[in-house]
């Protein structure tokens, strides 16, 4: 075991699975803390960090389940000229669901109200754990599949996905307080998993699009919510203190302490 790790060739591997699994893992945490922004605030944490985790057994488990994983790679029935796999069919169905589920929660997002900001309760803890287990098997199926397309050595696929989910857990806690805070950035993840959901259809369907495409898509976008965000910053700051200004200017005017002074001084020599 030791030698393993001394193997330059292992890490080299381990690192690109590494990498990989974090690219495929921002999908699932964006879906995640969407999700979880529908709970009460005291089960937020608990969902989040038990979908990552039910996304990492999904991921081993089918790690260890490879011959099973591979054989849904073989073609089932043929659509017109497309034929169409167990895969094919997972990824169809997951994108669907995806697809529904973002258009739903930006639909509530641009007709909420004031007095509806509070969560669903029928969104329970239950509910929204179930539908995480849903897509984890979606996006489980991809990264595995390309984990097997790099190397067939189990303990370090197992590394490699256990490794990502650390940084998972971490990038979720920072990416539902920015999706809580900025309804912007929310609405944006929401556009996100939208073409997401587009794209697994299409790849079920055997139409392959560059993810590169969508990912720089949301990267520009992310970076123009930031420049708006900046700027609102700016902006409210500045109307802050010309309030302020203006509830000075328009302060009624007192005597200072000198003024009282004196003329408690000059009352007292009129006695005298």
């Amino acid at each position: 075991m030791i030698e393993l790790l001394l193997e330059p060739e292992v890490w080299l591997i381990f690192l690109t699975l590494f990498g990989l699994e974090l690219i495929l893992g921002v999908d699932n945490v964006v879906f995640i803390s969407v999700l979880c922004e529908r709970l009460p605030v005291h089960q937020r944490a608990i969902a989040r960090n038990l979908g990552i985790g039910l996304a990492v057994l999904a991921r081993v488990g089918l790690v260890f389940s490879i011959s099973w994983v591979m054989s849904l790679t073989y073609s089932l029935f043929q659509v017109s000229t497309v034929d169409i796999s167990g895969r094919d069919l997972i990824l169809i169905g997951g994108g669907a669901f995806l697809l529904a589920k973002s258009v739903s929660e930006l639909k509530h997002l641009l007709l909420v109200t004031e007095t509806d900001h509070a969560p669903h309760l029928a969104n329970g803890l239950t509910v929204v754990l179930l539908q995480i287990v849903a897509m984890d098997a979606v996006f489980s199926m991809d990264s595995v599949i390309t984990a097997v397309g790099l190397t067939d050595d189990l303990p370090i696929m197992v590394a490699a996905i256990l490794a990502s989910a650390v940084f998972m857990v971490l990038m979720a806690g920072a990416i539902n307080r920015l999706v809580t805070k900025h309804p912007g950035l929310k609405a944006l993840a929401l556009l996100f998993l939208v073409l997401l959901g587009g794209l697994l259809m299409a790849e079920g369907f055997e139409i392959h699009i560059n993810k590169g495409y969508v990912y720089f898509a949301m990267a520009f976008g992310l970076l123009l919510e930031i420049i708006h965000i900046q700027l609102s910053k700016k902006i409210k700051a500045a109307q802050e203190r010309r309030k302020s200004n203006i509830r000075y200017l328009n302060k009624p005017s007192r005597p200072g302490r000198l003024e009282n002074r004196q003329a408690n001084r000059f009352g007292s020599l009129a006695n005298l």
